[in-house]
């Protein structure tokens, strides 16, 4: 790798550049959500399109992330990282200025490929920026501003949307990426690693294709039915091609994915952690917008707002946990971690139409603390288990099924909510065709009730949208409660360093800690 010969003055300058990239990824994760509504009214969405709109981003940077990070050690990550985020910019225009919803849908996909090429090669860089005393505060500086683009997006889309058209939550991309373009152009110095594996062009594909099927079909199920030949095809094809990676990457002599890493069972459990907070978090922040505007009838500023409960808890955790961590170890933290997500999710099942906001932002604080209480030592737990010479690969591996739990929470739930709803929703007497409509969305129904002027079809909407969101809260409660139950059984306790970690020298493993906390 190269590496320059003493810290560059402009390092500063660059690692400015870098956060407000890594800030625009963060908030373009959630900025959608909030969105949806209006989006819905506006372009006529269903539900599953909604569905798609968000997860199409996800999935392309789950699928593509290892690839990319890939060819930036091989071609150069200042030459690839401009080139994510000019591809980034793209997607970005496109979907500020399409009028449709397949072109929405395109949009945030290619805007997931540029996404995948600049959240690793981001991190990649800074090793060539800084020495090794200031490395770890860079790495933490740009981590915390992704993270720092979750709670920022619901309120930036909905001041946007507040005073300008939808597109525009796509439109603010552009000047926060054409600054990190020009900075990455003047001032990153080209640094590449041409002892990283080849990108397996195959093993790319079977990521792509395999969680392309999953999704499309789980999203696909409420309407169809979940016996549809097409429904039925889509997801068993989607396990085979899932499974012939798996196969694959288990047999090539260099990985892209080091599928070996899950039979290292504490990596696996607290992957396993992380990875089903990031599916309830995911599926959390697509039904709650809508319930906070359609049923609540706040504006998108508002619903932005009103969603901060949410960050405040994780903010609290992440002040709190370093020391719980310390006192208990990661196993009771993700444990009790766990327990509160699940107790939040139990509790948030119990709203009805009458709650109101104060018992919402009630257990969405509860929800911010288990989150953070549980993701952050999870992830940091998973990191610790391996030896310096493999963190590489484990963080990859990681971020990817990361990832991957955000696009199925999205797909499954939403999935769920949507079945639920279209169960529910009371459409006696409507016309065919009217009745169709309302059974698209919350939003929808809502437009065929005030065209019509049916307050009871309204009625309904509301409850039976609030019954599909009880529901899959309940489901998450659920899996929360047994994943705790499984990290409390199964988890180590406090414990030496794997030997092979005390024996093989290298990068600090808390420098590589931060960069993925």
């Amino acid at each position: 790798m190269t590496q320059v010969s003493g810290p560059d003055p402009r390092r500063w300058w660059a690692l400015g550049a870098m956060v407000a990239s890594m800030l625009v990824l963060g908030f373009d994760m959630t900025i959608l959500n909030v969105a949806l509504p209006t989006m819905a009214q506006q372009l006529g969405a269903t539900t599953g399109q909604q569905q798609w709109m968000a997860d199409a981003y996800v999935v392309v940077f789950a699928a593509l992330m290892l690839p990319a990070g890939l060819l930036g050690d091989r071609f150069g990550r200042r030459r690839m990282l401009i080139t994510g985020l000019g591809i980034f910019l793209a997607g970005s225009l496109v979907g500020a200025l399409t009028t449709s919803v397949g072109a929405v849908i395109a949009a945030r996909a290619v805007m997931g490929i540029g996404a995948a090429f600049v959240m690793p090669l981001a991190l990649a860089v800074l090793p060539s920026l800084f020495p090794a005393e200031e490395r770890t505060k860079a790495v933490s500086i740009v981590t915390a501003s992704s993270a720092l683009g979750l709670p920022l997006g619901p309120i930036i889309g909905g001041f946007l949307l507040n005073h300008f058209w939808w597109g525009s939550v796509f439109l603010i991309n552009v000047p926060m990426v054409a600054i990190g373009i020009a900075a990455c152009a003047f001032l990153l110095p080209e640094t590449r690693d041409p002892a990283s594996p080849r990108v397996d062009a195959l093993s790319t594909a079977l990521t792509a294709a395999g969680l392309g099927s999953l999704i499309y079909g789980i999203i696909e199920a409420p309407t169809r039915g979940w016996s549809d030949a097409l429904v039925v095809a889509t997801l068993a094809g989607g396990a085979v091609l899932i499974a012939a990676l798996v196969v694959r990457e288990r047999r090539v002599p260099r990985p892209m994915l080091d599928m070996k890493l899950l039979a290292h069972r504490p990596f696996l459990l607290n992957t396993l952690a992380a990875t089903l907070v990031m599916f309830i978090l995911a599926g959390l922040m697509f039904v709650l917008p809508q319930y906070l505007q359609a049923v609540l009838g706040n504006d998108a500023f508002g619903t932005g707002l009103r969603m901060l409960p949410l960050m405040g808890g994780l903010m609290v955790a992440a002040k709190a946990g370093e020391p719980l961590v310390r006192r208990f170890g990661a196993r009771g933290t993700i444990s009790a971690g766990l327990v509160v997500l699940a107790f939040s999710a139990f509790l948030g099942s119990r709203t009805t139409v009458e709650s109101g906001y104060g018992f919402t932002a009630l257990w969405l604080s509860l929800t911010g603390l288990g989150f953070g209480f549980a993701m952050v030592p999870a992830m940091t737990a998973a990191l610790a288990t391996l030896p310096p010479a493999r963190a590489g690969s484990g963080s990859g591996l990681l971020m990817t099924v990361r990832q991957v739990g955000s696009a199925i929470g999205i797909a499954l739930l939403g999935s769920l909510l949507a079945g639920v709803f279209t169960d529910k929703l009371d459409t006696a007497g409507l016309p065919g065709a009217a009745a169709d409509r309302a059974g698209d969305s919350v939003v929808a129904a809502h437009l065929v009730a005030a065209k019509l002027g049916d307050s009871r079809l309204a009625a309904s909407a509301d409850s039976a949208y609030v019954h599909g969101m009880d529901t899959v809260l309940l489901v998450c409660g659920v899996a929360a409660l047994v994943t705790a139950l499984l990290a409390a059984a199964l988890l180590p306790g406090r414990e030496e360093p794997e030997p092979a970690a005390r024996e093989v020298t290298g990068a600090p493993v808390a420098a590589v800690d931060a960069m993925d906390a």
